[in-house]
């Protein structure tokens, strides 16, 4: 099963119009770059032409990975979670052992137009606090192996 992503308007706005530009005018360039190198003659030896087919790799996956991003994406407000740790949360949580709190956003990782930074919810802290609400404390495992916990301060849908 795969988990919906939730955007801001804006960000959805900004990564549509990046795989419309990639898939139309780019494609076009890439293409126009490519058959001009070609035409410098022997590949084997011709710098442009490789330059140009890793290039048009590149963002060849940047479409892939964009068309996979937008194909299931929820737009818009933040949906209404009751009170649980979601895509389209502001979470604040505290570190055991630390007095301060820290606010994140569950999200996208290519959704730029927040001002609290963004943790996935495929990421170790977001997977962690996903499902839970304010006042519990959960355990999850750091990409360093070892465990940590962190308390649920507060969830908030985006943009409340």
């Amino acid at each position: 099963m795969t988990q919906q992503t939730w955007l801001t308007q804006e960000a959805y706005d900004r990564l549509r119009s990046e795989l419309d530009y990639l898939t139309g005018p780019w494609r076009t360039e890439i293409a126009t770059k490519i058959e001009a190198a070609r035409e410098e003659g022997d590949l084997k030896e011709n710098g442009g032409y490789h330059a140009a087919k890793e290039e048009q790799g590149k963002q060849e996956a940047r479409i892939r990975q964009l068309m996979d991003l937008l194909r299931d994406v929820k737009v818009g407000e933040a949906p209404n979670t009751s009170g649980e740790a979601g895509p389209g949360t502001v979470v604040e949580v505290r570190f055991s052992g630390e007095q301060e709190t820290e606010k994140f956003l569950i999200g996208s990782r290519e959704d730029h137009s927040t001002p609290v930074d963004v943790f996935s919810p495929a990421s170790p802290l977001g997977g962690a606090v996903t499902g839970h609400k304010a006042g519990e404390t959960v355990s999850y495992t750091l990409p360093s192996g070892r465990s940590a916990k962190v308390e649920i301060v507060s969830v908030a849908p985006y943009g409340s």
